[in-house]
């Protein structure tokens, strides 16, 4: 469930151009959802698609591809889902996961912790 936000860097997939995001933090999402238009100005193209259930309870098929995203004075691939222009950009625990961070919703804000193997 999302609980604050976070600015996060969305690079191209060869990290040399990048755009600012506010992204709600959402740990009850498993991937990184930022808008369609984003992604494609950007030159991220769909790998494959995917069956999501949505929080509504509705099952959509999205296109997911990959991107270098910048976070916590870090850079890594992280793959993203393809979201509808209304969606609102969301930062799902994959994400989280890659960058060895936890959302600390009392504090409003992402914590390191010791990755896990």
């Amino acid at each position: 469930m999302g609980t604050f936000s976070v600015d996060v860097e969305i690079g191209d997939p060869e990290g040399r151009e990048f755009v600012v995001v506010n992204a709600l933090v959402d740990t009850g999402a498993t991937y990184t959802a930022l808008p369609e238009s984003l992604l494609q100005g950007l030159g991220v193209l769909p790998r494959t698609s995917r069956r999501f259930r949505l929080a509504d309870g509705r099952v959509m098929r999205l296109p997911l591809g990959a991107t270098v995203m910048r976070l916590a004075e870090e850079e890594m691939p992280v793959p993203v889902i393809f979201a509808p222009e209304d969606a609102s950009p969301l930062l799902g625990a994959t994400a989280l996961e890659a960058f060895s961070l936890m959302a600390d919703p009392n504090e409003g804000r992402l914590v390191p912790v010791d990755a896990l193997l």
